[in-house]
């Protein structure tokens, strides 16, 4: 056997001598919309029926089916608090029993989830951890799923492993690896959660299911990640903002982390590292509508969308404060930037970003974490560094136009200015990473809607 099937299709060495076949396996991960109910789950096994490939499915716990409904994960985290302090929980936890009784009964399924929700009110009356009474949901979901599908469960428990800092273990891979080998088998992974190091129950953070799916594609060299959800890929801005946006047809990974930072309703922040480490592009899909092509992220667009589009999309944030600073032959002081950073080092403050000029630097923050520490920060600023000039603007919004085209395209800062002003914007401060990947401008939270309509209607043209 060559090097080159070893390293990319490990699996494939299980095989008799001769009878190598090509390695092809798809991961899709179900979101809290997809599995919500058993209507739902009817249309997850269309789409698993419909492409062979799908051999491994990850899902999250049931999302609302209704705007008024609340999240199970959600219940679960009341339950687990009510029975901490000795409260009754028989309210919420009626809620919970309720929908994954619903699901059994209409998709005609055997009364096993019965017992698993008798243990899950045993242990909530018992000492449990809140790790442990929000994973049920996946847990309890994964279940129904397997039976339903005819697929193997698979315990996370058991083969994901999870840092101390909340990262996935390196050894996490091997593991599930060895435990989704039969090339022939479909699989179901409850999401979200795993165990330490000592073996307890540990979740990822909320939304964490999107990482289950990750790692799964990466343990077994998957030729696909997709992640179903109730959006038709991601959208170019904001639909609360900009009327019926256009879908991303592709995107990048450095893209995405650009506009998710910013604000963008996309995937879980640590989702694509898995995948991303080992090229293995990830797919957005729409359970309710699974014939449209969604949003492929990979490493690199395809030829055609690169040559096609200027930007990815347009994200905005609000939120942010301003502390600038102003002081003579600042660029001559060895170390200025050095001593206003520590500053901000000192009071435990992460900084957004921190445009700068030859005699100016403006510090960007987070506002909620500024807060009550704006003073004694402002103080220390004056006495340590003296500036001729410090100010502060506590309301800033920040919106960022990204594409990885912007670097190779004249023009387009202009056509950001031209746009802002022309739709009478005032720009308050204006950043670009080195990378050209993308141009941010802070203007007043009155002006933050308008000015992502002006921006998105100077790059996106109209039907």
């Amino acid at each position: 056997m060559s090097r080159i099937v070893r390293e990319f299709c490990p699996l494939a060495k299980q095989a008799p001598p001769g009878s190598i076949r090509a390695v092809t396996r798809i991961v899709s991960k179900f979101g809290g919309s997809s599995v919500a109910s058993a209507e739902q789950l009817k249309k997850v096994s269309a789409i698993i029926q419909a492409d062979s490939r799908r051999r491994v499915v990850v899902v999250s716990a049931p999302g609302k089916r209704h705007t008024a409904e609340a999240k199970v994960t959600d219940l679960l985290y009341l339950c687990h608090r009510l029975a901490a302090i000795g409260q009754d929980f028989s309210s919420p936890f009626s809620s919970v029993r309720e929908r994954f009784v619903e699901i059994q009964k209409d998709l005609a399924l055997g009364q096993g989830i019965l017992a698993e929700l008798d243990a899950l009110e045993a242990s909530l009356r018992s000492e449990c951890t809140p790790d442990f009474v929000a994973s049920r949901g996946e847990y309890l979901l994964g279940r129904l799923a397997a039976e339903f599908l005819g697929a193997k469960f698979i315990e996370p428990a058991e083969c994901v492993r999870i840092s101390p800092n909340g990262s996935v273990h390196p050894e996490t891979y091997e593991l599930l690896g060895e435990r989704l080998q039969d090339l022939d088998a479909l699989y179901v992974i409850p999401g979200f959660y795993g165990s330490d190091l000592e073996g307890h129950i540990k979740t990822f953070s909320r939304g964490g299911s999107d990482i289950s799916g990750s790692i799964a594609a990466r343990a077994i060299h998957a030729e696909l990640y997709e992640n179903w959800t109730d959006v038709s890929g991601l959208l170019m801005a904001d639909p609360r903002v900009i009327e019926n946006p256009k879908p991303m047809v592709e995107v990048t990974y450095r893209e995405l982390r650009e506009l998710s930072y910013m604000g963008a309703s996309v995937l879980h922040d640590e989702a694509t590292l898995p995948v991303r480490e080992v090229n293995i592009p990830i797919r957005i899909m729409n359970t309710n509508h699974p014939s449209h092509p969604g949003t492929r992220i990979s490493e690199h667009l395809s030829t055609e969308i690169e040559k096609s589009t200027e930007i990815a999309g347009i994200a905005g944030k609000k939120g942010f404060s301003m502390i600038a600073l102003d002081k003579s032959l600042m660029n001559k002081e060895v170390g200025f930037a050095y001593r206003l950073l520590g500053i901000f080092e000192r009071h435990g403050l992460s900084v957004e970003h921190c445009p700068s000029s030859i005699d100016s630097i403006n510090v960007i923050l987070d506002s909620a974490i500024l807060n009550d520490k704006r003073d004694s920060v402002m103080d220390e600023i004056k006495r340590s560094l003296q500036p001729d000039k410090l100010t502060y603007e506590p309301e800033l919004a920040l919106i960022a136009v990204v594409g990885e085209g912007m670097s190779r395209t004249v023009g387009i800062a202009a056509k950001v200015f031209v746009a802002l002003r022309d739709a009478n914007v005032n720009i308050r401060v204006i950043n670009q990473g080195a990378s050209e990947l993308n141009i941010i401008v802070g203007v007043v939270p009155d002006d933050f809607e308008k000015a992502q309509r002006a921006l998105y209607a100077a790059f996106v043209p109209s039907a």
